[in-house]
């Protein structure tokens, strides 16, 4: 992998998965194993109408973006925000085509409701510092928007919760760069996972998911 190219940047999105469960991140991401249950089609969904790619809409002092690129060169991890809104301010940014100057502050849309873990706060500051380093600016909140609720909950992005991703995205690329798949602890957040049922901890203690695969074919 060439950490220097950004089409081999880790993808921000998988900074949740890590969070929720490493095993269940190097299957998708080093091992390249997924499968669909209720949970993940309904994220979809959701994110299908959140991310209309290069969308740009005005109300008043607010400029909103949806389906946002952005990565860091520094973190080397790229991704989509659902929506970014820019709100008119005095100490902001100018933006291309705008009056002014702004802010931008990261909404991300999610299909359940508010999680005990900080997973979904880690993605969304995530999002806020590749904004900080594409956009030269300081961002010190970001809103989750919960489907389940219908309500958006706003996120103070502390110093200490933005050193944490950058942890987090380094511990990432350790387990990238070595192929590594942790063993398993299992849970009752198991029943929630969508690959549980290729996880096979029993087997997996021992081998990979691809290594167990490819001896069944050959069985």
């Amino acid at each position: 992998m060439d950490a220097n190219s950004e089409e081999d940047y880790l993808m921000l999105s998988g900074i949740q998965h890590f969070d929720f469960c490493k095993r269940q991140w190097a299957l998708i991401h080093i091992e390249q194993q997924w499968a669909e249950n209720v949970k993940t089609v309904e994220g979809q969904h959701l994110h299908t109408k959140a991310d209309q790619p290069f969308t740009r809409e005005k109300r008043g002092d607010k400029l909103i973006v949806r389906g946002m690129p952005v990565k860091s060169q520094e973190l080397k991890i790229s991704g989509i925000c659902d929506v970014v809104e820019f709100i008119r301010n005095d100490q902001g940014i100018s933006l291309h085509g705008a009056e002014g100057t702004y802010l931008p502050y990261p909404v991300e849309y999610k299909r359940g409701k508010p999680k005990i873990s900080e997973a979904d706060i880690l993605q969304l500051t995530a999002q806020a510092l590749c904004l900080e380093e594409m956009l030269l600016c300081r961002i010190e909140y970001g809103y989750l928007f919960y489907n389940e609720i219908k309500h958006r909950t706003e996120v103070q992005l502390t110093e200490q919760i933005k050193d944490r991703v950058k942890h987090v995205v380094g511990e990432m690329y350790d387990y990238y760069e070595r192929r590594h798949t942790p063993k398993v602890k299992t849970g009752s957040y198991c029943q929630s996972c969508s690959l549980q049922s290729l996880c096979l901890p029993q087997i997996l203690n021992k081998r990979t998911v691809r290594s167990y695969v490819e001896g069944k074919i050959w069985e």
